[in-house]
């Protein structure tokens, strides 16, 4: 599975021929100046909570590549409001299967409220279960241990949680959680953008494979495999 980073949480992986994208946030970001916005392709756009920092690009993006925007209830009328005309509405607890593979929505510690103020309903986190592979997209949150339902749900070939702390969850927690969701591989997300989430990249490799936990921070605009 190619997975392409884009800074911040925002992220795309491509399954089946599907550019699936995670929490548009690029041109407000001072550290993803060199992405091309404007090259960017997508049939879905996957939305874990209403925050700017999830959301900033999301109608412009929406629009120009006629992807479908899924998130929860409130953030997909609020983007039904906005001119976006493909949505998928989804909440905590449900699952879909899409032409890529099967989604199921789960909980996220955190908060939600739309760039307007509005309600931006409940945050939320994704597990993709596809043909070419498993993940985790925990979304902006807390550790919880809500997390133990992970692997009961899907057997994980990687996940992508944030790790910046203040936030979110920081190293310490983000490995705990690891744990939890039984996963050997995570992508690092929601780190370095801001002052109050700024890491040492090496420093938390090296917790992280203490734990026996390989971390993985691709560089903005880059793609691995995964």
């Amino acid at each position: 599975m190619r997975y392409t980073c884009y800074g911040h949480s925002c992220f795309a992986v491509e399954i089946k021929g599907k550019k699936i994208l995670f929490d548009p946030f690029i041109t407000h970001n001072e550290l993803a100046k060199k992405v091309d916005i404007h090259a960017i392709t997508a049939d879905y756009i996957f939305v874990s909570h209403g925050h700017e920092d999830h959301t900033a690009d999301l109608v412009d993006l929406a629009k120009r590549t006629n992807a479908t925007v899924v998130s929860n209830y409130e953030i997909v009328t609020w983007a039904g409001k906005q001119g976006i005309e493909k949505l998928h509405p989804m909440n905590t607890g449900g699952k879909w299967k899409f032409d890529f593979g099967t989604v199921k929505c789960v909980v996220a510690q955190h908060s939600s409220s739309l760039p307007d103020g509005t309600y931006g309903g409940n945050p939320m986190g994704f597990i993709f279960m596809t043909e070419e592979g498993n993940f985790y997209y925990s979304g902006d949150t807390a550790l919880t241990l809500d997390m133990e339902l992970v692997p009961a749900i899907a057997s994980l070939d990687f996940a992508v949680l944030p790790i910046g702390d203040n936030f979110t969850m920081g190293i310490e927690d983000a490995i705990a959680a690891a744990e939890l969701i039984e996963c050997e591989k995570i992508i690092g997300v929601h780190y370095n953008t801001f002052g109050y989430v700024k890491i040492d990249s090496n420093e938390a490799i090296q917790q992280f494979e203490d734990a026996g936990v390989e971390l993985l921070l691709p560089e903005i605009g880059s793609t691995i495999e995964v």
